[in-house]
């Protein structure tokens, strides 16, 4: 780390610090197979759907049961692929995600073979 300061210290040395301090809550994540990083570092899709779950339910209010509030979130998840065309899609992006969690987290993740 020290060649690392000389070269680039002057210009980014906030930046180097910043790493020296986060190193430790960095190297666990470094264990993870590339396919579990490469969904935790592309969250855009993720955070999209939430969207539309809150302004979904913001929009209807209390609901009276929840198996209500949960019609309500599938209704939305089925509205965002209304043609099924994208379930091909979704196979080649998250089959190899889902796979790697059955892996990792064999003990809190169900079965893959439902997926």
């Amino acid at each position: 780390m020290d060649e690392l300061e000389e070269k680039w210290g002057k210009k980014y040395g906030a930046m180097i610090r910043l790493w020296r301090n986060a190193w430790e809550e960095f190297v666990p994540f470094l264990d993870y197979d590339a396919e579990i990083r490469r969904m935790i570092c592309s969250t855009n899709a993720i955070e999209s759907l939430n969207a539309r779950y809150r302004r979904a339910i913001h929009a209807r209010g209390p609901f009276p049961t929840e198996q209500a509030a949960m019609k309500c979130l599938y209704l939305v998840t089925r509205s965002l692929d209304p043609t099924g065309t994208g379930r091909a899609r979704w196979t080649m992006r998250w089959k190899p995600v889902i796979n790697a969690f059955a892996i990792t987290f064999s003990d809190r993740w169900p079965g893959a073979e439902t997926y």
